[in-house]
């Protein structure tokens, strides 16, 4: 006969309400308003708005955002920094490039690789990104209040932090 696990806390609530699930629910909503209020911008091209407006793109494609630098960056350094297998990126890239998002130039710095670089159109979705995330944050900031976002947004930084080997690429 199996025994009977034994625990702390006659309740289950902690197994839908812990920290993780908790900031795994935050990041989903919080990315879930930024694509909402890109696909709703005048200054997001047309074609991009509306596959956001679709639930086309979504928060894979947020990585390429995230991460890609501005002078370009190797596949496999986007799939690390996103947290990816360079599989799975190379599937985003390609998508994000039939969009009109990025495009693949060579790598000046050795001629066999090649560079992922936004577009100008791309360049133009990250600005609205950019917007997009301050706007989200202000909204954040306002419905629970300045102090506790300030604390909220310390104590991610510092939570996050006590990982070396974290990507914290912007």
């Amino acid at each position: 006969m199996a025994k009977k696990p034994i625990f702390s806390n006659t309740t289950q609530d902690w197994r839908q309400l812990h920290l993780g699930r908790l900031l795994g629910h935050a990041m989903r909503r919080f990315d879930a308003r930024v694509l909402h209020l890109m696909a709703n911008n005048d200054e997001v091209p047309l074609a991009l708005s509306n596959l956001a407006a679709r639930a086309q793109v979504s928060a894979a494609h947020i990585h390429i955002t995230r991460h890609l630098g501005l002078q370009g960056s190797r596949l496999s350094e986007l799939a690390q920094a996103a947290g990816m297998t360079k599989q799975a990126m190379g599937d985003l890239v390609t998508q994000c490039e039939a969009w009109g998002l990025v495009t693949r130039a060579p790598d000046p710095s050795d001629a066999r690789a090649r560079r992922i670089v936004f577009s100008d159109t791309g360049l133009a979705w990250l600005r609205a990104f950019e917007r997009a995330v301050a706007q989200a944050e202000a909204e954040f900031r306002q419905e629970v209040g300045a102090d506790v976002a300030t604390v909220v947004s310390l104590g991610l930084e510092a939570y996050a932090g006590a990982y070396p080997d974290l990507e914290l690429n912007s």
